[in-house]
């Protein structure tokens, strides 16, 4: 039979069609073999599959047929086929590599078919080169369609990706909460590549070493399912031996869990959950800590985890590591800087009787940090008490730092008792030096955290429940408002001072009468200002939160942060201190003018003695005698008239000598032939407290005894009590 080169080849593919299965069995083992990345997924490997029986079968129609070799078809599918390998992450040169091979195998069992047909060489070398020239066309035609539908998906891919990680920038870490940003990083992966993600951190994931095994006690932070209540999540996660954990929930995963192993080896991996879902374990690393591990799970996709999906999943992973390592490091900072502020602050209010107070404290919102905003109440000499509230410019430790040292220096100079006009102006200069140390710090250490200048404001009253007056001075502060008995508001217009910091300026005090059960509220702009009004609006919105009849202060301090405040946490920090003023009667105060007379130290110890019996203080004549006998003798010796007595019998027994001279008594140890110098020695061991506190014009000596019989032991002979003069 003679055979021309197109009927050799056409017999050649019909001789080989019933055979096609097995020849598609041959090409498969041989892909296998040579591109195995093509076979390592149940999916992709069924799609492999498919395509070489299309291809087969399309060529050996086509050659049967004599159909040329640009009108044989490839399979329709051929172009989405490989779209699903860019999808996958599969190389593009894996699939050329499939093409040619392919092209080989079967080139090769068509010719082995030729010589059987004929022994005539030349219509074999003729078929053999047409074989070749179409089996080329064919396979050059169908790669470069394949590669590329293969590009354009490619290129979709990225474009995808990176949209994905860009998104990922905005919307993930918007907040310095850990669990907020957790659930960031779920809520993104849910809506792009995920049907169930969960989020688990380290419980202890401050140190920089990674974590070892069997210390892998985590938190679930964040978790989200496609469906409502979590169950593909915990279907999918029971599927590898973990049970569903609710939030915040701590919990272990088992030793050799593959989120243990995340966790222990800072690997990503992909996982296969079964036939239909598959799951991507993605541990949070930050700054080489590994702080926690994502998983991504996939029921409802067509399509099992990939490479590329991992790549994707590792990047928007990173980007919210960091973000919640820097949650974590705020946060900590944060805490540090709160505790430090509220250990600074007091944590209880001294027990005194001028004032009944209540007061709180609110940090700012947590991008703000917290601040230097303080308050006190410091117990005086005379029965009087010091109200003080203070803002420092700022946020983070450094203010809450310098906030404690301003406190600390505030009730040194409260100690000796200076008006509050001169108490400012010695604080402004404690604010200079502390901007001058800092500064010199920065200088040295090129430390950008520490603060550059440092600036405060400061409000300090002074109460006296004797006279029923305050005196106030202000360093640049909002100024306070006062509440009557009859519920009228008023603002106090105080002279404005300089902020403190600024040096060189004054301060000016004024003093007001505050009838008993007045209030007086001393607060930071952080309770009045807001971004929604003005500073004007919100002492407005304070007066009339004031007013407001309540049942106790502390009901008044609630009122007012409510009305004031937003529901969440204020934009800066807020100091609140509320006083109500307690008057001491003539029932709890004796005075007397005393003469500049030695003579008049004996008339003031039997009017002493007398006030002591009135008020059934008897037990405490002597020691109370002593002291007035020293303090009223030294105040004739070294003062100058007019020269007062009083005694104020309050929670303790004060004893206070006015004069009008300036000269300050020290305490000093006498020797054993000196004939005075034990006076105030004396005064010292019977009373628990003295001290002198100075006027514009003249000071005053004053000692407080405790109430109750006192215990006295001393040395007669050392004191020398009859060689004290007015002493018999």
């Amino acid at each position: 039979m003679d055979f021309t080169a197109d009927s050799l080849l056409s017999r050649a593919a019909h001789e080989l069609s019933p055979r096609a299965d097995e020849l598609i069995h041959d090409i498969e083992q041989c892909l296998r073999r040579e591109v195995p990345e093509l076979w390592d997924e149940p999916d992709i490997a069924r799609m492999t599959g498919v395509n070489v029986a299309e291809h087969v079968a399309a060529i050996l129609f086509g050659i049967e047929h004599d159909i040329e070799p640009r009108r044989i078809d490839p399979p329709a599918a051929d172009a989405e086929r490989a779209r699903r390998l860019a999808q996958r992450g599969k190389p593009v040169t894996a699939m050329l590599r499939a093409f040619r091979l392919a092209q080989g195998r079967l080139l090769d069992r068509l010719l082995e078919v030729l010589p059987r047909l004929t022994s005539d060489a030349e219509p074999i070398n003729a078929a053999t080169r047409k074989l070749i020239a179409l089996m080329t066309e064919y396979t050059d035609r169908t790669a470069e369609t394949g590669v590329l539908a293969f590009q354009e998906e490619r290129d979709r891919q990225v474009q995808w990706r990176l949209s994905v990680v860009n998104e990922a920038s905005v919307r993930v870490g918007t907040t310095l909460d850990i669990a907020r940003t957790a659930q960031e990083l779920a809520d993104l992966a849910i809506e792009h590549f995920a049907d169930a993600v969960t989020v688990d951190l380290l419980d202890t994931s401050s140190g920089d070493e990674p974590p070892a095994k069997g210390t892998l006690v985590i938190r679930r932070v964040a978790q989200r399912s496609v469906m409502d209540g979590y169950p593909e999540t915990t279907r999918l996660e029971a599927i590898y031996g973990k049970s569903s954990v609710p939030p915040q929930q701590l919990h272990r995963y088992p030793d050799g869990s593959p989120p243990a192993r995340a966790l222990v080896t800072g690997r990503s991996s992909r996982h296969h959950l079964g036939p239909t879902a598959s799951m991507l374990l993605v541990p949070l690393c930050a700054r080489g800590t590994t702080l926690g591990v994502a998983q991504f799970f996939r029921h409802h996709k067509p399509d099992a985890y990939g490479d590329e999906d991992l790549l994707l999943a590792q990047e928007i992973a990173a980007r919210a590591a960091v973000a919640i390592d820097n949650a974590r490091r705020y946060t900590h900072a944060r805490t540090t800087a709160l505790t430090l502020q509220r250990s600074l602050l007091p944590h209880s209010t001294p027990a005194q009787s001028a004032v009944e107070v209540a007061c709180r404290y609110l940090p700012a919102a947590a991008q703000l940090g917290v601040g230097g905003d303080w308050y006190d109440v410091i117990p005086l000499s005379g029965a009087r008490v010091a109200l003080v509230v203070g803002d420092v410019v700022g946020h983070g430790i450094h203010a809450a730092a310098t906030m404690g040292r301003l406190r600390t220096a505030v009730r040194t100079l409260a100690d000796i008792d200076l008006p509050p006009d001169e108490l400012l102006t010695h604080l402004d200069d404690v604010v200079i030096r502390l901007a001058a140390e800092v500064s010199s710090e920065m200088s040295a250490q090129a430390d950008t955290e520490a603060a550059g200048d440092i600036g405060a404001t400061c409000l300090y009253a002074v109460y006296d429940p004797v006279a029923g007056c305050c005196t106030l001075a202000r360093a640049g502060h909002v100024l306070p408002v006062v509440i009557t008995r009859d519920g009228t508001a008023d603002i106090l217009e105080l002279p404005a001072g300089p902020p403190l910091g600024l040096g060189g300026l004054p301060f000016e005090a004024v003093e007001i009468d505050l009838p008993e059960g007045s209030l007086i509220a001393l607060y930071t702009d952080g309770l009045i200002e807001a971004l929604d009004h003005d500073i004007e609006t919100g002492v407005t919105r304070l007066c009339n939160a004031l007013a407001q009849s309540s049942a106790s202060l502390e009901a008044t301090c609630d009122t007012v942060l409510e009305a004031l405040l937003p529901a969440d946490r204020p934009h800066d920090d807020v100091a609140l201190l509320l006083a109500r003023t307690h008057a001491l009667g003539d029932r709890q105060v004796a005075t007397w003018d005393v003469d500049a007379d030695p003579a008049a130290v004996a008339r003031a110890r039997a009017s002493v003695s007398e006030q002591l019996t009135s008020w059934g203080l008897e037990e405490l004549a002597f020691t109370t005698e002593l002291v007035v006998s020293e303090l009223v003798t030294n105040a004739i010796r070294y003062g100058r008239p007019p020269i007062q007595l009083r005694l104020i019998h309050d929670r303790t027994l004060m004893c206070e000598v006015a004069d009008a001279g300036s000269t300050t008594p020290h305490l000093r140890r006498a020797r054993v032939f000196d004939e005075g110098g034990r006076g105030l020695f004396l005064v010292a061991q019977l009373a628990e407290h003295w001290g002198t506190r100075h006027a514009r014009s003249g000071k005053t000596v004053w000692a407080e005894c405790a109430l109750g019989a006192p215990e006295l032991y001393w040395d007669a002979a050392a004191l020398d009590v009859e060689g004290i003069p007015g002493v018999v």
